[in-house]
């Protein structure tokens, strides 16, 4: 697995590649604007150039944006839906000026709907976006939900729904939320556990569909639909569970960020900490990766850190 972390973009773009490289992760996942706003201020073409070019200049091995939080692509309130695919549609051309891999996005709630009026209406928001960017080169990931509320997704039959209802292989795919999993149900401690996960993936999305992870310990107790994320080793998932994961050849070449707490007065040094254990779960795996930056990055945090 390439291992790496969600860093803020309040210090300028390039500056979140340069912190990724202090903290020694090789995989970068950033908000591309305020994720409590509709909309943001336009991304000048040459803070653009600059972030692509760094991420370039530090060799980093994967990249994407995650969606805001406000967009709900499943909404039956026509003034939010419309609402909605537009802030979609913004983040996509976002993403894309970036030149990022991936954009991870919640699939959305229905809110009363019902759930299969509620996956009709976010594939139908997905192919509407696509036939407005038929050319784009960055992947759409959903992310699988905890199962709080009416939220979409949180198995994996809903995400195969609104995939197959897409048909579109070569520009959507999936990112798994460790604490998501074990909040919805799948325990990830033990090898049954874990194969019974493996063999759902399978006969649902497909193992190739998933193009990321997001590590995070959970907080909460398995099955509780409590998106509560904790630091690697430290919650009720535990090393165990963790390194099942990191050690699946299947994952070897997926990204895997951390969205996991950060102590305001030391940045980014819990990234840091999270990143040597999953490190250390590996046999053979370097301490940590290579770096040109130096270690004051790893005091940066901006508002915007997930």
């Amino acid at each position: 697995m390439i291992f790496g972390a969600h860093l803020g973009i309040a210090e300028g773009l390039p500056e979140a590649v340069h912190a990724l490289r202090a903290i020694h992760g090789d995989a970068l996942q950033i908000f591309s604007k305020s994720p409590q706003m509709w909309g943001g201020p336009p991304i000048a073409p040459a803070a653009a150039e600059s972030f692509r070019e760094a991420v370039q200049a530090e060799k980093v091995r994967a990249t994407a944006v995650h969606h805001g939080y406000l967009a709900n692509l499943a909404s039956p309130k026509p003034d939010t839906l419309a609402r909605s695919r537009g802030a979609f549609r913004d983040e996509v051309a976002r993403a894309e000026l970036l030149g990022v891999d991936a954009l991870i996005f919640h699939p959305g709630a229905h809110v009363g709907s019902g759930v299969p009026a509620g996956l009709a209406t976010i594939a139908e928001s997905l192919r509407r976006a696509l036939a407005e960017r038929p050319g784009g080169t960055v992947r759409w990931l959903l992310e699988n939900a905890a199962g709080q509320g009416t939220t979409l997704g949180s198995t994996f039959e809903e995400l195969a729904t609104v995939l197959a209802a897409v048909d579109a292989p070569d520009r959507l795919g999936v990112t798994l939320d460790t604490c998501h999993l074990f909040a919805a149900g799948w325990d990830l401690r033990t090898d049954e556990g874990y194969g019974r996960l493996i063999d759902k993936l399978r006969d649902t999305v497909g193992l190739g569909t998933v193009r990321a992870f997001h590590l995070n310990d959970a907080k909460a107790a398995l099955g509780s639909h409590l998106d509560r994320h904790e630091n690697i080793g430290k919650g009720e998932i535990g090393l165990e569970g963790f390194r099942r994961v990191v050690n699946d050849p299947t994952w070897s070449t997926t990204p895997g960020y951390l969205e996991t707490p950060l102590d305001p007065k030391t940045g980014y040094a819990r990234y840091a900490e999270d990143l040597v254990t999953l490190r250390s779960l590996v046999p053979g795996a370097p301490a940590a990766a290579g770096t040109s930056a130096d270690r004051r990055g790893t005091r940066r945090r901006s508002s915007t850190v997930k």
